[in-house]
């Protein structure tokens, strides 16, 4: 069951962390270039599309990393485990606390200081995949260390 936890948790954030890095560095900065009279159109547009396409990994990603916490593999320490499920809690808690309610601003039109504050603070989520993607990374080498 740590295996898989573990595979799960791997896929899911190297997964995210593509995504966040193409959002931060194409998607958001591409939100000004877009007039204000084709805007609301594109958010819309740009919201449906988005959410499928992060929902089900983000989910696999929390409950990865909450379930290494009760079951991880024996070379992998506690603390490592829960650096990765605090990452994974943080990328939740900035999504819903912050980039939701700034993209629920620009579903009402453009907005170019939305646009700057969300391009600004989508580098603290960016920042936290990172450094999940690298945890899951560390937890799977000292897995495969084991194995040799």
């Amino acid at each position: 069951m740590s295996q898989l936890a573990l595979l799960v948790c791997l896929a899911a954030t190297l997964y995210m962390t593509g995504v966040i890095w193409t959002i931060q560095a194409v998607q958001y900065p591409l939100f000004a270039l877009v007039g204000p009279a084709e805007f609301a159109a594109f958010h819309a547009a740009h919201s449906a599309r988005i959410t499928p396409v992060v929902f089900v990994a983000m989910s696999a990603e929390l409950l990865s990393s909450l379930a290494l916490l009760a079951a991880r593999p024996a070379p992998v320490p506690g603390w490592l485990a829960w650096a990765g499920a605090a990452c994974a809690l943080l990328t939740w808690g900035l999504t819903v606390l912050v980039q939701v309610p700034q993209h629920g601003l620009l579903a009402a039109g453009y907005s170019a200081e939305t646009i700057a504050a969300l391009v600004r603070g989508n580098w603290l989520r960016t920042a936290a995949w990172s450094a999940h993607g690298a945890i899951v990374l560390a937890m799977v080498w000292l897995a495969l260390a084991r194995a040799d």
